[in-house]
């Protein structure tokens, strides 16, 4: 996988604010812009892992952890899927 590297601006003193290495912010960094990207249903949940830099359980356990569902399907759809099968 080929990467894309994107450079943002932050004051200068906001890891002594956060109280985090800079790692830890980068890492925070892509979760949540791998989580909205999700949510917004621009992402599939396997291309979210892959941007959090996680496995995708790590990824759904995290989703989880912020009380955001896994699946997007709706009872409807699941329903409808179940009169397939019958």
């Amino acid at each position: 996988m080929t990467v894309q590297t994107i450079n943002i601006d932050l004051p200068s003193d906001i890891l002594l604010t956060l109280n985090e290495s800079e790692q830890e912010l980068k890492s925070r960094i892509k979760l949540y812009l791998a989580i909205q990207l999700y949510v917004q249903q621009k992402v599939t949940i396997g291309k979210a892992a892959q941007i959090a830099e996680m496995s995708r359980f790590q990824f759904e356990s995290a989703l989880s952890d912020n009380k955001i569902p896994i699946s997007t399907l709706e009872i409807s759809d699941v329903l409808n899927d179940a009169e397939k099968l019958i």
